[in-house]
């Protein structure tokens, strides 16, 4: 019997604090989004994802948010409508982050979740190098349920200068 998608998300996010603003990319239909939300009941929680009928289905399933805590925009992860220094918590769900983007939205000392819900996250070779060129620091990563997870912690601001 399979586990819920979700669990190795939900295992990462253990390690992440209380964070203020939260950014899921690549959100779908926003399940991992609102799962967000409800974990952390006092941020503010966004989804981003390239295709409009998805964020249609996200925008669909928020119901009544009086307080504005979760919203869903049109775009990608190489391109995210946000200002500098916004986001706390950025997670990705079965896809790859763009790690420059990602810095440039993470506040210093946030934390980038990179989630799979099924087999082994691929966060090594350039796609690692990169994440650690931009200030991302590895401090956990493990298996749950059918997938798995790796936690980033940003270590410097924008732009990060490290040299490899």
């Amino acid at each position: 019997m399979s586990t819920p998608p979700l669990t190795p998300l939900a295992a990462a996010v253990l390690d992440v604090g209380s964070p203020e603003r939260v950014l899921d990319l690549e959100c779908g239909d926003g399940e991992a989004a609102l799962f967000l939300s409800r974990e952390f009941p006092s941020a503010r929680v966004r989804g981003v994802d390239r295709s409009e009928q998805a964020i249609r289905r996200a925008r669909a399933r928020v119901g009544l948010d009086p307080e504005g805590r979760v919203a869903f925009k049109v775009g990608g992860p190489g391109s995210l409508p946000f200002p500098d220094d916004h986001f706390d918590l950025l997670t990705i769900v079965d896809a790859a982050p763009a790690p420059a983007e990602a810095a440039r939205v993470l506040r210093a000392g946030g934390h980038l979740v990179v989630a799979r819900t099924h087999g082994a996250v691929a966060v090594g070779g350039v796609l690692r190098w990169r994440l650690a060129r931009r200030g991302f620091d590895r401090v956990h990563a493990g298996a749950a349920g059918d997938g798995s997870f790796a936690v980033f912690r940003f270590t410097a601001g924008w732009p990060h200068t490290a040299s490899v």
